[in-house]
């Protein structure tokens, strides 16, 4: 029985620093980069789709002003306005 190899060297050039960063996190996943690659090429040739997300991770300064406001909600300090025209009001009231 003859077995053919059938693999190709793909090139891609990229960015130095997402390379590492990609390899990084493949490796804390126990996966190797070429086959996070591999499992992207096929998904999209079975699917003839590109799927792009991000997980939204908020900035510190952003995390803590919502937990400012959150604090200031509980202890009663927020302005609440059923609509904009008590919302307008309760502004020029400060």
């Amino acid at each position: 029985m003859v077995y053919m190899n059938t693999k190709t060297l793909l090139t891609v050039k990229t960015d130095k620093n997402i390379k590492k960063a990609a390899k990084d996190i493949a490796e804390e996943l126990g996966i190797p980069l070429g086959t996070l690659v591999n499992a992207f090429l096929r998904q999209f040739i079975r699917t003839k789709e590109v799927t792009l997300s991000s997980s939204l991770m908020p900035k510190r300064e952003l995390i803590f002003a919502i937990n400012e406001s959150e604090r200031e909600f509980m202890a009663g300090k927020s302005i609440v306005s059923k609509d904009l025209k008590e919302l307008r009001k309760n502004l020029r009231a400060k």
